[in-house]
């Protein structure tokens, strides 16, 4: 058995008086792919948040590749990590978000080898050969000098994938990255992330209301709830025979609003 590309060991994480991760602990192997499922506020997100250094833990530790992610060692003692170590650990890790954030005043192209060349020391030629291969893998090559306004919802987010890919990352986290497109823009999305899973040993951790997406591509599931895991394992056992009742009463939430597991 490989040694984890991601531990999390204990973390918490308090907003104020709400605590929304309690004491969590889960590992994820190299190249493993990871679905994230549970109700809203359960929690999901903040974990893909906290691994990519965008929200502080208040309790815990997290390793990623070996390294320990929050803290350091100085002096021969573990002290939390300064800006600079976060930016070396960032490296390795790559996000794609709900909403695109794409650069509006910058054409496609730009907006993929921004990252590159701005934090890598990437050269502009480089970069660019580099970003018109990636934006061939997700079907826009023929987007690379438009502008993200002459893009559909569904193709801002593949660019959003481009440019995330871009960097290299180890490893690459997705937050509910189909739930502000239109159903119709849905699948292509979904099609580039099959792709991914299955031509990269990526580890990916995917957060998705996408029940049978989750189903088809993760290797495990773990299902949130309150902060928690309620229920871990293969894709079949948890949405065709969940042991808890909780996971049994969110899954048949789910068909009833009419998704297919």
């Amino acid at each position: 058995m490989p040694e984890p590309i991601i531990e999390i060991d204990k973390v918490s994480k308090n907003f104020g008086a709400l605590q929304v991760l309690k004491e969590l602990t889960f590992n994820v192997l190299p190249g493993e792919k990871l679905a994230l499922i549970g109700p809203s506020g359960s929690g999901k997100t903040t974990i893909l948040r906290i691994l990519m250094t965008l929200e502080k833990i208040n309790g815990g530790h997290i390793t990623v590749d070996g390294d320990q992610l929050w803290h350091m060692q100085k002096n021969g003692a573990l002290v939390d990590a300064d800006e600079a170590h976060l930016h070396r650990m960032r490296a390795r890790i790559g996000m794609v978000f709900q909403l695109f954030n794409l650069f509006p005043h910058m054409t496609v192209l730009r907006n993929v080898t921004l990252g590159p060349t701005l934090t890598q020391g990437v050269g502009r030629k480089d970069a660019e050969v580099r970003a018109r291969e990636l934006l061939d893998m997700v079907g826009l090559s023929d987007k690379a000098d438009s502008m993200p306004a002459q893009l559909s919802g569904g193709q801002k987010q593949r660019v959003a994938i481009a440019r995330a890919l871009a960097l290299q990352p180890k490893i690459m986290l997705f937050d509910e990255v189909t739930s502000a497109l239109d159903p119709e823009l849905v699948e292509e999305v979904l099609n580039v992330m099959r792709r991914l899973g299955t031509e990269t040993d990526m580890t990916m951790l995917l957060v998705t209301h996408e029940m049978s997406f989750a189903h088809d591509f993760a290797d495990r599931v773990i299902f949130f709830d309150g902060g928690r895991i309620v229920e871990e394992g293969p894709p079949d056992q948890i949405f065709s025979n969940p042991r808890e009742e909780r996971t049994q009463l969110f899954l048949k939430k789910i068909i009833a609003a009419g998704q297919r597991i």
